[in-house]
């Protein structure tokens, strides 16, 4: 077919998927408008007001779920299925120009059509290694045949025309898993897998690979290689476009699997976990809907960073915290030494606590007697001794054992008076009986209420209580540490530190029964202690977890050395560990130099590797810091995308005036909606955030602010994802020293 022939197919065929683009946003706004004129009309056909709360609660949600952004594409891929009719695919692929790069599988010739830029404005994420944990909603040739000559555009969220024909398949739909999974080596009936390009939520490109005749283009997608590449600005975007097949198998793991990813930099550990709670989500709406699910994030500039990614797939329900914001019951006001903390966050406390609480437990010394005003009632010390020996060996949150034991004391008056009557009390003598001060004194002899507060504060207030709930847990310097030397009077007064809000967490979950998640992804996970393990096993006791991390990443003092012993604290023992190496986003350069702390960092993991072999390294002596760092900004500010400037964090505030004064606006880590593309960041907050250009201020002050310095190093040097400026006046830690020329 002549060149012009061939031109004029490309061009036909991209008006054509333009136009279908164009329909599935008429499409998708008529569905909303449609949920809007039900949400304003839902206290109409209501019954009563509760059925009109909770309907426009629903609807409400429905209406959020179908926004629409048109700088971000509702669809990227097509699948057609073997014996789709594509008259345009067939001519095409007669003639059709080689693709730049070889096949993953074969030497794939591929239809390319290019308008502008080939861009796909959605985030991407690192290729990773997993083994497969789950079979779930699995797409495979022995069942494509159910959609033999059918075609699917895959895209963000499910659009329907008026007849309820679908216009894009939800990413997580059955079907959709052969987008990601489907090979020239098992092409699990696909003919062609289209792949869209995209420049400000126009469709500029498409790129086809022939998977029934062997086509398959892997890393060697030209869409898929400038998504990975494409500068960013803000928060980050969701992977939907460019999930890899071993990912998948990680986001769609059952809803009943615990897993664990120990991720190197760059390997989308945080994007995999976020897709795996949008999938679950899909799958199990509404048990999800009831139990919830809970992201847990380090610190609050990145649960910003991450929080625009869930809502751009249409899951605006899901809960977002730091492990101090989930056990805040009380107000931090006060700093503590850090082997004070360290004790505290000690998984001994756990049993300290527990044998705290065993200790308020007392024995019967006498019997009762209750009046109800016509009789007099008693229970013997012999039934008394039994009701509090059963109650404390059921092993009850010690707040329902009081409650049980009230309960059992009542139904011995209730048997005395329904032989006495022939005839049962009252529920109002019941509930009056159970408030009487003889019940209640001696619920308060035996059993006495308890507050987590309150238990703590008695704990670390009373020397003798302390040793005793300590014995053979801690010696007597490290009592003497966690004791309290001028203790408040009372808890309401105390002076509380973030490590006594762990302790008040564990209290309150030994007290009563904290409400729990059905699902919870917990990321940068090697920096919680064991009590903090302990209180989001608490939280998600009856649900699964997805455990995202890196043991090399580890800054805090308690840092993980081994994901079995966290998984244990977490009451996931069993959970499957899965190592993610392989990535795309750092530039393999970058990976290399920070790869140069690994054996300094004493934790096993392997090294990380990245495919992707542009980016650029500069690790330059300078003589002024300050001035430097102007002149490297200045410079990055010249190409496209984000810029970080990370260093100590008491050198912050100073590089941030500096740059203010060179006329250089900037943001802080926290503020990921501002328009500023230089963000100035400490480096104890940089963990889970990347920029485009990245520019690090003297490692050595960055080492030597903390104990575990060289990994906070670690962490710095990998949040680039094109290009890494090292400045350093001081000379480079040891290890990276051989770096230098």
């Amino acid at each position: 077919m002549p060149a012009l022939d061939l031109d004029t197919h490309l061009d036909t065929d991209l008006s054509a998927e333009r136009a279908h683009l164009a329909t599935s946003r008429a499409a998708l706004r008529r569905m909303r408008e449609r949920a809007e004129a039900l949400f304003a009309s839902g206290d109409q056909v209501a019954g009563d007001a509760y059925a009109a709360e909770t309907l426009g609660r629903t609807l409400a949600r429905r209406v959020a779920e179908l926004a629409d952004d048109p700088t971000t594409p509702l669809f990227f891929g097509r699948l057609d299925f073997a014996g789709t009719v594509s008259p345009e695919a067939t001519d095409n692929d007669a003639t059709a120009s080689q693709t730049t790069g070889s096949a993953t599988t074969n030497t794939a010739t591929t239809n390319t059509a290019t308008t502008g830029n080939t861009t796909t404005d959605t985030a991407t994420t690192g290729n990773t290694t997993a083994e497969p944990t789950s079979t779930s909603t699995s797409t495979s040739t022995s069942t494509s045949g159910d959609h033999d000559g059918r075609r699917y555009h895959v895209g963000r969220r499910h659009v329907t025309d008026e007849r309820g024909e679908p216009l894009v398949l939800d990413w997580r739909a059955p079907v959709s898993r052969s987008f990601y999974r489907a090979s020239a080596r098992d092409p699990q009936g696909v003919g062609v897998r289209r792949r869209f390009g995209f420049s400000n939520g126009v469709l500029t490109s498409f790129e086809d690979e022939r998977l029934d005749r062997g086509e398959e283009l892997g890393t060697t997608s030209r869409i898929l290689t400038a998504e990975i590449e494409r500068p960013r600005v803000g928060p980050m975007r969701d992977i939907v476009a460019t999930i890899q097949p071993e990912q998948d198998e990680l986001v769609r793991a059952d809803l009943a699997d615990s897993i664990c990813v120990q991720g190197a930099p760059g390997t989308g550990k945080t994007a995999v976990g976020l897709h795996r709670a949008a999938y679950l989500l899909y799958l199990h709406r509404e048990r999800l809907r009831r139990a919830g699910v809970l992201i847990v994030g380090p610190n609050r500039a990145f649960l910003s960073y991450i929080a625009a990614v869930l809502p751009a797939l249409g899951e605006v329900e899901v809960e977002q915290a730091t492990v101090e914001e989930l056990i805040s019951r009380v107000p931090v006001r006060a700093v503590e030494a850090p082997a004070v903390a360290a004790l505290k966050h000690d998984v001994r406390m756990a049993s300290v606590l527990q044998r705290a609480v065993r200790a308020q437990i007392g024995a019967p010394t006498e019997s009762i007697t209750v009046s109800d005003g016509s009789f007099r009632w008693r229970i013997g010390l012999e039934p008394l001794h039994r009701i509090v020996e059963e109650t404390r060996r059921e092993g009850l949150p010690y707040g329902t054992g009081r409650e049980r034991v009230r309960a059992r004391v009542v139904s011995l008056l209730q048997r005395q008076a329904e032989a006495r009557r022939a005839e049962s009390p009252s529920d109002a003598w019941l509930r009056r009986m159970g408030r009487c001060r003889p019940v209640t004194d001696f619920l308060d002899a035996v059993w006495p209420a308890l507050t987590p507060e309150g238990l703590v504060h008695g704990l670390l207030s009373d020397p003798a209580r302390l040793a005793a709930a300590a014995d053979g847990l801690f010696d007597d310097t490290e009592q003497a540490l966690l004791r309290w030397e001028k203790p408040a009077r009372t808890p309401k007064a105390t002076r509380w530190t973030a490590a006594d809000t762990v302790l008040i967490d564990e209290a309150a979950g030994l007290l009563e029964r904290p409400s729990g998640f059905g699902h919870v992804v917990v990321d940068e996970a090697q920096d919680l202690s064991p009590m903090q393990c302990r209180a989001i096993a608490r939280r998600s006791e009856h649900g699964s977890i997805t455990l995202l991390g890196d043991l090399a990443q580890g800054t805090a003092p308690w840092a993980a050395t081994d994901w079995k012993e966290s998984l244990a604290h977490l009451g996931k023992p069993d959970a499957v560990v899965v190592p993610l190496t392989i990535g795309f986003r750092v530039p393999a350069a970058v990976v290399a130099f920070a790869n140069l702390l690994l054996p300094a960092l004493a934790v096993d993991v392997p090294a990380a590797e990245s495919l992707r072999h542009d980016g650029g390294l500069d690790v330059r002596t300078v003589t002024d810091l300050t001035a430097a760092t102007v002149a490297e900004v200045r410079a990055a500010l010249d190409h496209d995308g984000s810029v970080g400037v990370i260093a100590a964090d008491d050198a912050v505030d100073g590089l941030r005036a500096a740059l203010a004064d060179a006329g250089v606006e900037t943001a802080t880590a926290d503020d990921v909606s501002a328009a500023e593309r230089v963000t100035v960041v400490p480096a104890t907050l940089v963990k889970g955030l990347e920029y485009d250009h990245v520019v690090v201020v003297e490692p050595a002050a960055i080492v030597a602010a903390e104990p575990r310095g060289l990994h906070r190093l670690y962490v710095v040097l990998t949040r680039a994802v094109s290009r890494l400026a090292v400045l350093h006046h001081e000379p480079l830690p040891a290890p990276l020293s051989i770096a230098q020329p």
